[in-house]
């Protein structure tokens, strides 16, 4: 099962270039619903007036080796580390979820592109099943233990709203690849059949649905991570208002309480 190819399965009825179609369908809807989640939630225009209001307030002039040594940092810090995250086990399930997920599409598009209808090599299969385990281990602990405060909120892990659309169809997208994936194995090709179009399904709840879930936030947080920290280093930020993450200063016998981080 680790060491196969399942789409190189699926050549015999379903063409090569079926495949290739719909994996570049699904990154025209990716494009198309993070430009319309742009238009309609106004994302970056709001950020280019917060970047203006910034520049106005920077105290300092940053040269280009500087900015250049702060994108370097948010891209090894706030992007590859996820160091965002406080707590220790948000910051591993991210993790978990995030490199289980670009393992998973970059070896599919591969396997399909290149693959699909000749001999793969063991690494690709193995690295494709290795991706949606890592992203099921990282979004199902996520889910279950990490997403809701119980104690604090009352909220049941089956509480569902919209913004859960994306991990939610993310989580049944791995999944359902991982039992295709053995059923066809096994040759059980009717249950295989049933999981393998719950899988597409799934893939493109995921890919088309980028309008009304978190998925295009994935392209907006490393450009504001990054006027964060210039905001930062050229005096700007504090010319503007306190940061969520800075505590407010209370009155004499009045202690703030800390906000958690899941």
């Amino acid at each position: 099962m680790f060491t196969i190819n399942p789409f190189a399965g699926l050549s015999g009825f379903i063409s090569p270039l079926v495949m290739q179609v719909y994996v570049i369908a699904m990154i025209l809807l990716v494009i198309g619903g993070t430009v319309l989640d742009m238009i309609h939630k106004k994302s970056a225009r709001f950020f280019f007036i917060h970047a203006e209001k910034a520049k106005a307030a920077a105290t300092r002039s940053l040269s280009g080796g500087e900015k250049t040594s702060i994108a370097l940092k948010t891209i090894a810090g706030d992007v590859l580390a996820s160091a965002e995250f406080c707590s220790p086990r948000r910051r591993i399930s991210h993790l978990l979820t995030m490199y289980g997920f670009i393992l998973f599409v970059a070896t599919t598009a591969i396997m399909i592109f290149g693959y699909a209808g000749s001999a793969t090599p063991s690494i690709l299969p193995q690295l494709w099943h290795a991706g949606a385990l890592m992203l099921c281990i990282g979004g199902y602990w996520f889910w279950f233990f990490i997403r809701v405060d119980m104690v604090a909120e009352g909220n049941a892990w089956y509480r569902v709203v919209r913004a859960d659309l994306f991990i939610l169809s993310l989580l049944a997208t791995a999944t359902f690849a991982l039992i295709w994936s053995a059923l066809q194995a096994s040759s059980i090709d009717g249950w295989a059949t049933l999981f393998f179009s719950l899988f597409i399904l799934s893939s493109t709840v995921l890919f088309g649905g980028v309008l009304w879930s978190k998925f295009a936030h994935m392209f907006f947080k490393p450009a504001a991570a990054f006027q964060k920290r210039v905001a930062k280093a050229d005096g700007s930020r504090d010319g503007l208002p306190a940061p969520a993450d800075k505590p407010r200063q209370f009155g004499p016998g009045i202690k703030r309480l800390q906000p958690k981080n899941y």
